[in-house]
């Protein structure tokens, strides 16, 4: 079996290569390759990439290129994980939008905007020339804004689909909570990327005991803190949202809160050049622990349970994915692309059953779905007038003078990487 990682000389691999050695049994994968333009970064990626295999006794092989054609070729998946500008570009996205005011992130807002705007053009082009190399794999997507991008892929008739670590990260942290295995919770888990809520949490599988109000009774203290919203909000809506609807719910305080400290990104990038600097280490042949700040928790187990389903391998009977609403949601059209738990399968994801949407849920991602299919018309198309009718739609920012100058300025930092700016 060969797997591609276009991207691949991201700080990220090294997690994602630890999971392919750690569940082998799941997925064995006998040549991994890493594809990046960056050479440098293949180098010192690459480099931990194969002494992490050796330490563990996996018989697989780590392949780097700066060749997509030749990464790409006979490939069974191609995971896309890559920053089209790198944290440069993710810096500006995360501190322009708060100069008037508004969330300033990476894959939400006007930045979020951004970063589609610079990647579904890409990540097109790539899907095309997998397509014309190898047109039986599957492509997973994990990069951002992961629901614009999937619904691209899948518009133009790729076969794809689209990979998120959060509901995985919360099913972890509500077993521990409950002193259980992961594997015993299922998560009804519902909405769009970055944009979801759990509304169930049961013991067993999809029709196990909803032991979510349980939960949030012994323990939603601590979820509160951990998403950062107050514990009266969870007690009222009776769900829990993942920590993104944070930009939703309390939005001013979170801008306030940006403009007082350095942003992700430098974070992000300082940890980066620390990071790279242990991967040169010859003698390193385990993932740092300093890479668990990085983001991303998760990402290798969710990534090889993903493609261990799709390529026919043992891989756990229902996952969260990204994939197509095909009437799942009755109040989305049916070409929007939801995250919601799916049977997947060779064939691809099968989306379970959705018990009826809370109107309140149900109108957020209404909203954000109508400017998920705005914000792709602007990626394709491109005019600053698709640009301003996508921010206007988006509902943390619907005023025009907003938009108006939030669509100036998104162009002019963006301008080397919009082809029709």
């Amino acid at each position: 079996m060969k797997l591609t990682v276009v991207g691949g000389g991201s700080t990220y691999t090294p997690e994602l290569v630890d999971g392919f050695a750690r569940l082998r049994d799941t997925l064995p994968v006998e040549e991994l390759v890493l594809m990046d333009p960056a050479q440098d970064r293949l180098d010192l990626v690459g480099g931990l990439a194969r002494r992490i295999l050796t330490r563990q006794g996996h018989p697989g092989r780590i392949t780097t290129t700066t060749d997509l054609d030749a990464a790409v070729d006979g490939a069974d998946a191609v995971l896309l994980q890559l920053r089209v500008g790198g944290q440069a570009a993710r810096e500006q996205d995360e501190t322009w939008p708060l100069e008037c005011g508004c969330v300033g992130q990476e894959t939400t807002g006007a930045g979020g905007l951004a970063k589609a705007l610079r990647t579904v053009p890409v990540v097109l082009d790539i899907a095309d020339r997998v397509r014309r190399t190898n047109p039986r794999a599957w492509i997973i997507d994990f990069t951002n804004p992961v629901g614009i991008v999937t619904r691209a892929l899948l518009q133009e008739g790729h076969k794809a689909i689209g990979l998120c670590n959060v509901a995985m990260g919360l099913q972890r942290k509500f077993a521990g909570l409950l002193g259980v295995s992961p594997t015993d919770l299922h998560l009804d888990h519902v909405g769009l990327n970055h944009l979801t809520w759990e509304t169930a949490v049961r013991l067993g599988g999809p029709e196990g005991e909803d032991v979510l109000p349980k939960l949030l009774t012994a323990h939603g203290d601590t979820i509160a803190a951990d998403l950062r919203l107050p514990r009266p909000l969870l007690d009222t809506l009776g769900v829990i949202p993942s920590y993104y609807l944070r930009y939703y719910y309390a939005h001013d305080e979170v801008v306030r809160d940006l403009r007082t400290k350095p942003s992700r990104a430098a974070e992000v990038a300082d940890m980066e050049r620390r990071l790279l600097a242990m991967y040169a280490d010859p003698a390193l042949d385990v993932k740092p622990d300093l890479l668990a700040k990085r983001g991303g928790a998760y990402y290798s187990e969710a990534a090889v349970d993903l493609a261990a389903s799709l390529l026919g391998n043992a891989g756990t009977p229902y996952q969260v994915v990204n994939t197509r609403n095909a009437g799942t949601l009755p109040f989305l059209p049916d070409d929007a692309v939801i995250e919601v738990q799916a049977a997947v399968g060779p064939k691809g994801a099968s989306p379970l059953p959705v018990h009826p949407v809370d109107p309140l849920y149900a109108g957020l991602m209404a909203n954000v779905t109508a400017y998920e299919h705005l914000a792709l018309e602007a990626a394709l198309h491109g005019g600053r007038d698709r640009v301003f009718r996508a921010l206007l739609s988006h509902p943390l920012i619907a005023q025009h003078a907003y938009a108006e100058t939030l669509t100036d300025r998104l162009i002019a930092h963006n301008r080397e990487h919009l082809a029709w700016a």
